[in-house]
């Protein structure tokens, strides 16, 4: 395996630390059965999250994200989707779970920020109500009760007026609240583990920034672990504790915020960070995107799914990155045929002065 010691030095054959997981996915496929074939949504991800730590999961869509985390909420159809593997929520099989099961752990144990807060909110009941509506399901009080929950928690997240608020409509609130509504229909049970699929997506910067410390500071209150995910490298470098990046429905590099961003491990990790704006850059010098597009996951390609994108293949020999799949590694370390020495130079040579 690799893992990174001091900056700039990759080494290899270190032990992975010790994990007291609190959701715990080993080996997770997820299959879905189309008129043109099977896609391979997910093939064969594993992680861990610990209580009051935040997972960034990166990666451009398509790369099985949303599907992961979809497939921990039990919210695919059954007729067309094949999954395998373990979901272990604090030691509770979910896998295989029967509806009754989910149903009891979704909204209260488990709750999900999902990316399009008009799509996701009904424009027939008042906020809320929907808001209220999972705490008098799993807390068995009144609908007086759950209003003042409601109330209290659109508090919580910034609602100016929450209480003449409370009873008015999705369309009546801007972006910005609305999604700020999502967050308090998802915490209202105080979940241990919330999910937020691109919370911040259609949001200008500063209501972005809101949000995010929104999140951070609610997760202070709560405790709750939080699993966040987005496309985008820069919004997760000031809330994650732990990055997972994916590709073509695996992960491919994962480790700490710190070590991922500083000195990233896997090709892919580099175009994403390469491909990403900063504040202190030169305006006139273009962005390096990533070339090629994503494959099909009706037919990802052989061996590393991103060598047909990547520019450091020549490295390997052998034609290893074509025929031979690279595995990720236990704890920091990177899904890639280049051997650590490789990746230091690489880094240092040519990714590095690229990003500043």
């Amino acid at each position: 395996m690799t893992t990174m010691t001091k900056p700039g030095e990759f080494a290899e054959d270190a032990a992975p630390a010790a994990s007291d997981a609190f959701l715990s996915v080993r080996d997770l496929y997820v299959r879905f059965s189309t008129e043109d074939g099977i896609v391979k949504a997910v093939d064969g991800l594993s992680f861990d999250l610990e209580r009051g730590r935040t997972l960034g999961i990166v990666g451009e869509s398509g790369s099985g994200k949303s599907v992961t985390n979809l497939t921990v909420l039990g919210l695919h159809n059954p007729a067309t989707t094949e999954v395998a593997g373990e979901i272990l929520l604090d030691g509770q099989e979910l896998t295989g779970a029967s509806n009754r099961t989910l149903e009891k752990l979704r909204g209260d144990k488990v709750a999900m920020i999902f990316q399009d807060s008009l799509t996701a909110l009904s424009p027939y009941y008042t906020v809320g109500r929907q808001i209220a509506e999972p705490y008098v399901k799993h807390r068995g009080v009144s609908k007086r009760e759950g209003r003042e929950r409601a109330i209290e928690m659109l508090e919580k997240v910034g609602i100016p007026q929450p209480r003449m608020r409370v009873d008015d409509y999705p369309h009546q609130f801007s972006g910005g609240m609305r999604q700020r509504a999502m967050i308090a229909m998802a915490l209202v049970c105080n979940p241990d583990l919330l999910i937020a699929d691109e919370p911040t997506t259609a949001l200008d910067v500063t209501v972005q920034a809101q949000i995010l410390d929104l999140l951070k500071d609610l997760q202070q209150e709560f405790g709750s672990a939080i699993i966040l995910i987005t496309h985008d490298l820069g919004v997760v470098s000031n809330v994650a504790d732990d990055l997972l990046v994916m590709y073509a429905g695996r992960a491919v590099e994962r480790g700490s915020v710190r070590e991922l961003i500083r000195e990233p491990q896997h090709p892919y990790t580099w175009g994403l960070l390469g491909s990403m704006p900063r504040l202190m850059s030169d305006v006139t010098e273009p962005l390096t995107p990533i070339p090629g597009a994503p494959p099909s996951l009706l037919s990802p390609p052989p061996g590393c799914a991103f060598h047909p994108r990547c520019g450091f293949t020549d490295l390997v020999g052998g034609g290893r990155c074509a025929t031979e799949r690279p595995e990720l590694p236990d704890g920091r370390g990177s899904a890639c045929h280049l051997t650590g020495e490789q990746k230091r130079s690489v880094f240092i040579e040519t990714i590095q002065p690229r990003l500043g």
